[in-house]
């Protein structure tokens, strides 16, 4: 592993040199065990610790199935589905890897009893299986984590419908939070060459779901002036929702926590915000079993009050069961309320007087699918749009990593050095980072 390091530092990215480089039998990975599946049992979602249930292994090199690429992963990154398996909730994903491994003979290897996650990464394509063209070793690459077998008519008009469809490092085996890392090759795209190893590891699976989400035809089809209302708008998703937002031209009103948050929101650009803390808003009452519609009212209130009347074209949803009944009511009359995650329950609850009878529709979105995810890349390498890491850990250190975004102590997204030595490493355009060092700084530290 130090030769496949100590190559990738060099800066050599000829494909004779990774081709000659030897794969080792063994590399560190972060596993959750299949044994330890109740070791939370009786706590609370909260009380679950990341820290507990994260394992730095020592694990095989898998063979490589046909499609697929064997990277060297210099840097990944946390997402919300990283604490759900290490929390084991809302189920264990070793159900995903068993119902996986029963599709073919190459999903077997993914029935293990550990579970390496992570479902982003930046790094250098060392090996490739059978069938692939386009991508050759020594090649930097980041990975977006769709993983489909595309081998039903449904998925070939959005691979988002694949029958087969995946996320990986999820609902696969192999993720991105290790020194290597196995991807089907149509999860790749270039790295963009201004960012940092850490840097380009952390937009993937945010950025992407948020362009679906927001901007694509297959969800909200943003436009020009739109007014829309991002919960969470300084966290991992919502900080490329607000982004996006605003380069398309309409008007993000952010929801966010504390006068930190709002101050990240701020240097992004947005000037309409509120603190959901400062404003003291309890959607839910009577220990979570009943609603407020007085604070839907006020909520919906203070967001005119910021517009000048106006109610928001959209909800840029992802909270879930807390917000829900609150987003669909102050969308306007012919709004939507474009909804994924659901990090705070997955039982949505809302009146729907104020959906049907005002002609709101409610539009689902998850992930995005390869040419979204390769759009919202371009987006990054483009300096549209800029990555939102605020911190970055050691792998040795993922479980903290994970626990940061569990407990919502974090800005954008929390990074992870694997490979990489330091942070700061793999920028091989300075004169175009030159151009963006403020942008891409905005989160650090914060």
């Amino acid at each position: 592993m130090d030769q496949i390091r100590d190559a990738i530092l060099s800066g050599d990215r000829t494909e004779e040199t990774y081709a000659n480089l030897a794969i080792p039998a063994t590399y560190r990975a972060a596993t959750v065990h299949k044994d330890e599946v109740d070791m939370f049992e009786g706590l609370t979602a909260k009380e679950k610790d990341p820290r507990k249930s994260l394992h730095i292994d020592d694990v095989p090199v898998p063979d490589l199935a046909p499609g697929e690429a064997l990277v060297a992963v210099m840097a990944s990154a946390i997402n919300y589905n990283t604490v759900w398996t290490s929390i084991f909730e809302p189920v264990s994903t070793f159900g995903f890897l068993e119902r996986y491994a029963r599709t073919s003979e190459f999903a077997k290897r993914h029935d293990l009893p550990y579970h390496i996650v992570g479902s982003d990464l930046a790094g250098v394509v060392l090996r490739t299986g059978p069938g692939v063209g386009k991508w050759k070793v020594g090649t930097e690459v980041v990975a977006h984590c769709l993983s489909v077998e595309l081998e039903d008519a449904d998925g070939h008009n959005d691979t988002m419908l694949d029958p087969q469809q995946r996320i990986w490092g999820f609902e696969t085996n192999f993720g991105g939070l290790a020194e290597l890392a196995i991807v089907k090759t149509n999860q790749l795209m270039p790295k963009p060459t201004h960012l940092s190893w850490e840097e380009a590891a952390s937009p993937g699976l945010v950025n992407s779901t948020a362009y679906r989400q927001l901007i694509s035809k297959n969800g909200a089809a943003l436009k020009l002036g739109d007014r829309v209302l991002i919960w969470g708008a300084s966290g991992g998703l919502g900080s490329y929702a607000t982004q996006m937002a605003l380069a398309a031209g309409a008007t993000p009103i952010c929801v966010v926590s504390s006068p930190e948050k709002a101050q990240i929101c701020r240097a992004m650009g947005a000037e309409l915000i509120i603190d959901r803390n400062a404003e003291g808003y309890k959607f839910w009452n009577d220990e979570d079993t009943q609603q407020d519609p007085k604070e839907w009212q006020r909520l919906g209130k203070k967001i005119r009050e910021l517009t000048g009347g106006h109610d928001v074209d959209i909800v840029f949803e992802h909270p879930g069961r807390e917000t829900f009944g609150a987003s669909v009511y102050v969308a306007r009359k012919g709004g939507t309320i474009v909804t994924c995650a659901s990090t705070s329950g997955f039982m949505h609850e809302y009146d729907n007087r104020y959906l049907w009878m005002n002609l709101k529709r409610i539009l689902s979105s998850h992930f995005a699918n390869y040419r979204e995810a390769w759009e919202a890349n371009e987006l990054i390498n483009r300096g549209l749009i800029h990555p939102t890491l605020s911190k970055t850990y050691t792998l040795d250190e993922v479980g903290q990593a994970a626990l940061d975004v569990h407990l919502n102590a974090h800005q954008g997204k929390v990074g992870v050095l694997t490979l990489a030595p330091e942070p700061g490493l793999g920028i091989s355009d300075p004169e175009k980072r030159a151009r963006f060092e403020s942008e891409i700084n905005r989160f650090r530290d914060a």
